[in-house]
């Protein structure tokens, strides 16, 4: 009896074990379900959201995985993209309590609404100047208000004055056929392959030095030394730009600790700060000597230098510092970059090419040494007049501004509530990003081809024609339209001639040519090219084509 008892007790406790233990895992189990039916309408309801807003929208973290997925691959496409299928404007939003919500737009009116028709409603605004303090200071490019339209003023001044325009084109016309000529032959002649964006990164850097500065840094000579500065300054670029895609807190943190890309950016601007102290220091010297019946030099940084600031004093070191860094901005990197664009388009187009080299034939066959049977071996230097004339050239490199511009987004932020011309409502600190590169792209704007490469676009019975800046905003527009815009087009023009002339460029067989994150569009790997001489008699049948 006793043993039978035992057996059943033993029994209803093995049944007792087995009940709790199944009712565990039923609990756990809709514990589970729960969690995986949470989780399945969270992403059901961000993805959803795609549809209204152009990208999922997860809770805490907003639009931040969409973003990372993008800065892998191409950031510049992908913004394109999301453009393109949300009409041109769209609302990014960021972690909860980040600094990274904002409106991106490529809508050409919303444009002109913020760069002319509202202009003072949109200054590049404290998170702008904030995020590019450390590298820009308060230069042109990062300045509002008075600040701003001082720099603004002296630099109008002087851009347009007669000396300031003969010692561009002069500086420029020496550049090209003492050194970067003899660069580009020495290549030819070693057989070897170059580094074109390199190679055109110094030249702007030499030109906008010695007409901006009046100092030849020299980075453009045979052997191309390694220059500290333009490595310094490319790194900078690239870590500051960094900056608008983190949180504000995260980047601040690393600063303090500094860590990481913040190292970087740090290490990146004391040679930056280093070259422009040096710039100041020599010129300072300069004009301590200078007597009056010297010759006045007539470069930026000597104008402001003689100038004063509101309370009748000369400008600290710290604010000359901050006009060399932006101008050198300017100056060197969007014109050297378009360029290297350019090339890397044109033998991808190579009618495009043949066209070029026609429309330069022409003009060199209207000289009258030409008509009396000039030598074609003998130096060709192209004179101011006939670069004026060379419309194709010109429509090219706009085309290839157009689809590849210098400065791909820029920034502004809303000091008061508005309402863009497309109907997106924004309140009073809103950041705003105007998406210049992506406008290259969007058919609504530039018809079913927009993403060809086409010149025949910007011209008019044969005559070039230029676009709206608010269509067409690579040199921006409105009060802040770009000052050295037609010195611009002389330079590529003048550079893309002397170059096509004499040589056909081939990109190496397998060089990857891809845009890289920075302030400017740089080629990420650069432009690796062969360069092959023209020979006499392919310029004959050019020139006697034009007879």
């Amino acid at each position: 009896m006793n043993n039978v008892t035992t057996t059943m007790s033993s029994d209803e406790g093995v049944v007792g074990n087995f009940v709790s233990r199944r009712l565990f895992f039923l609990q756990y189990l809709h514990v589970l379900e729960f969690v995986v039916a949470v989780l399945v309408f969270v992403v059901i309801n961000s993805l959803r959201q795609r549809r209204r807003y152009g990208l999922p929208v997860w809770p805490f973290l907003g639009m931040v995985p969409s973003l990372v997925s993008g800065l892998r691959s191409d950031l510049y496409e992908w913004i394109s993209d999301i453009l393109c299928e949300q009409n041109g404007t769209f609302r990014f939003k960021g972690p909860w309590f980040s600094s990274l919500n904002c409106v991106v737009t490529a809508d050409p009116r919303n444009l002109e609404h913020l760069l002319k028709s509202k202009f003072s409603v949109f200054p590049k605004g404290p998170y702008f100047r904030d995020t590019v303090r450390d590298l820009l200071g308060d230069g042109i490019f990062n300045a509002d208000d008075e600040t701003w339209q001082r720099q603004r003023k002296t630099a109008s001044i002087e851009f347009h004055s007669a000396k300031f325009r003969q010692l561009t084109t002069e500086s420029l016309l020496e550049l090209v056929h003492a050194r970067l000529l003899p660069v580009l032959e020495n290549a030819v002649n070693q057989s070897i392959s170059i580094d074109l964006q390199d190679v055109l990164l110094r030249l702007t850097f030499d030109n906008v030095c010695m007409t901006a500065f009046g100092v030849d840094p020299g980075c453009l000579r045979l052997g191309l030394p390694e220059i500290p500065f333009a490595k310094a300054f490319e790194d900078a670029t690239e870590a500051t730009l960094l900056r608008f895609v983190t949180p504000t807190c995260v980047w601040k943190t690393m600063r303090c600790l500094d860590l990481g890309t913040e190292k970087k950016l740090k290490k990146s601007i004391k040679g930056v700060d280093e070259f422009a102290e040096e710039v100041i220091r020599t010129r300072k010297k300069e004009l301590s000597l200078q007597t009056e019946d010297k010759k006045q030099r007539s470069d930026l940084l000597t104008v402001f230098m003689r100038l004063k600031d509101e309370q009748g004093k000369p400008f600290s070191d710290k604010f000359l510092r901050d006009i060399c860094v932006n101008f050198i901005l300017a100056g060197r990197d969007t014109s050297s970059v378009a360029l290297s664009w350019f090339f890397w388009l044109l033998e991808k187009n190579p009618v495009v090419e043949q066209k070029i080299l026609a429309e330069i034939c022409k003009i060199v066959n209207e000289r009258d040494d030409m008509k009396n049977g000039a030598d074609l071996k003998s130096p060709l230097i192209f004179r101011p007049e006939e670069i004026k004339k060379m419309d194709y050239l010109q429509a090219s490199l706009s085309e290839a501004l157009r689809l590849y511009p210098s400065v791909p987004v820029d920034h502004k932020e809303v000091v008061e509530d508005d309402t863009f011309p497309d109907g997106t409502l924004l309140k009073k600190g809103t950041k705003v990003i105007y998406a210049i590169y992506a406008m290259g792209r969007m058919e609504a704007i530039w018809g079913k081809d927009c993403r060809e490469y086409k010149p025949e676009r910007w011209l008019r019975d044969g005559r070039y024609m230029s676009e709206s800046a608010y269509k067409f905003t690579a040199f921006n527009g409105g009060p802040r339209l770009c000052l050295g815009k037609d010195f611009a087009y002389y330079q590529m023009k003048f550079v893309a001639a002397s170059i096509l002339y004499r040589y056909r460029v081939e990109v190496v067989k397998g060089h990857v040519v891809v845009p890289k994150l920075a302030l400017t569009m740089y080629m990420k790997h650069g432009l690796k090219v062969n360069l092959i001489k023209r020979h006499e008699s392919e310029l004959q049948v050019y020139l006697k084509n034009n007879v």
